[in-house]
């Protein structure tokens, strides 16, 4: 049998449709964050990134650098396995401290990414917990759905964002059935904000479990970048409050927080976490001063907020239509799939922009977007390039404007 031909035959009609995934080729350069050098053959040799889940540049932090080199100065480069073989590394629990001071928690667990997070939480809580049954939001991301599919417990999809749809699934279920709510804080390819009070109050109403994802949330939201639970004053009525060290903290990692006896059971049955080799020491103890960085620094937060607000409102100047939404995305309508490849090459080509296109099936097909997610190292130059190259491409690709 010729594999080869079955694999090129569905990536065909993946190119056909306009879905297939175009990695560009991209070096970070440290002290130069938005900028990066380059090495597609039909781009500039720098670029602007608009895209990055960086969301505050600390990635470029000359603390969380700092930080990361002395740590492997002194430990080396790995963690030499798993936590179970190796031991746990000093700076993982520093970390974890860190974490679990960051939103109330008794305690938190790492793991390799906030992927493998949650999809090792759900799936243990799930498949652990007799008879339970997990309440989805029907946005939540692909690693909440995986863990929920690996749990092979009973499931019940609710719809977006709609407190009273999950009042009545929740009372449709048995009284004694062990119930998780499953939700995100910020949602990230719209951008919207869930209603968190409304939810949690529904959950406690029927007793449920409630397990908030606020990957796109914290380090950005508030006073002490604790997310959204933190910003309402809700991390203590919240069960577990997962997260990730990969996006506004700048590293790579994911976790969970919540009471001594939930991550002590988590670490004790799940699978993602027993079987995989540890973060890094260099990269925990990035992330750790990354994370202190953050509850005592407002200025990358409120910078970033502004040049958010003046993106925005140079897009509705020039018509550009984008998703309204109270968080620090900002999706750029196209709704054609290979009009969007085409924009997201158009701006990388001519303009020196990198924007990675959002097609099927990360959105539902008619809903492709350009993500934008501006930076407080950003500068109004920088947006005032972008806007240009949008109006320039939109006459020439001949997308609708915005009606004013």
């Amino acid at each position: 049998m010729d594999f080869d031909a079955l694999f090129q035959t569905q990536l065909d009609a993946l190119k056909d449709e306009g879905n297939y995934r175009i990695f560009a080729e991209l070096e970070r350069q440290y002290g130069a964050f938005p900028r990066a050098r380059c090495h597609d053959e039909d781009a500039p040799d720098e670029v602007t990134v608009w895209c990055s889940n960086d969301y505050l540049g600390m990635g470029q932090h000359p603390s969380v650098v700092k930080s990361m080199k002395d740590t492997i100065d002194a430990c080396g480069a790995g963690a030499g396995g798993t936590r179970n073989i190796s031991g746990t590394n000093h700076a993982h629990k520093q970390l974890e401290e860190e974490l679990a001071d960051l939103h109330g928690k008794e305690s938190a667990l790492l793991f390799t990414s906030g992927y493998v997070s949650n999809w090792a939480a759900l799936s243990t809580l799930g498949s652990r917990l007799p008879d339970a049954v997990i309440l989805s939001d029907e946005l939540n991301h692909a690693s909440m759905i995986e863990g929920i599919r690996h749990a092979r417990c009973n499931k019940v999809i609710w719809k977006h964002n709609d407190p009273e749809d999950l009042d009545r699934k929740l009372a449709a279920l048995p009284a004694n059935a062990p119930k998780i709510v499953a939700f995100e804080s910020v949602y990230s390819m719209d951008g919207d904000i869930c209603p968190m009070q409304e939810i949690v109050e529904v959950a406690e109403k029927h007793g449920a479990m409630t397990y908030l994802d606020e990957v796109h949330a914290v380090g950005l939201y508030g006073p002490r970048g604790g997310g959204i639970s933190e910003q309402e004053g809700l991390a203590d009525r919240i069960t577990l409050i997962e997260g990730t060290l990969g996006k506004a903290y700048g590293v790579v990692g994911g976790y969970v927080t919540g009471s001594d006896a939930m991550c002590d059971f988590i670490r004790s049955f799940a699978s993602g976490f027993i079987f995989t080799t540890a973060l890094p020491p260099a990269v925990a103890a990035a992330a750790r001063t990354s994370i202190r960085h953050l509850k005592q620094s407002d200025q990358e937060r409120l910078l970033q907020r502004q040049r958010v607000a003046y993106l925005r409102k140079r897009l509705d100047q020039e018509g550009i239509p984008h998703m309204d939404n109270a968080s620090h995305i900002i999706p750029v309508m196209i709704k054609d799939p290979v009009k969007c490849r085409m924009l997201s090459d158009y701006l990388m080509q001519r303009y020196g922009i990198y924007v990675q296109p959002i097609n099927y099936p990360t959105v539902p097909k008619g809903t492709e977007r350009l993500r934008f997610t501006p930076s407080p190292l950003h500068s109004v130059e920088d947006i005032e390039h972008l806007v240009l190259a949008l109006k320039d491409l939109w006459k020439q690709c001949a997308i609708a404007h915005a009606v004013a």
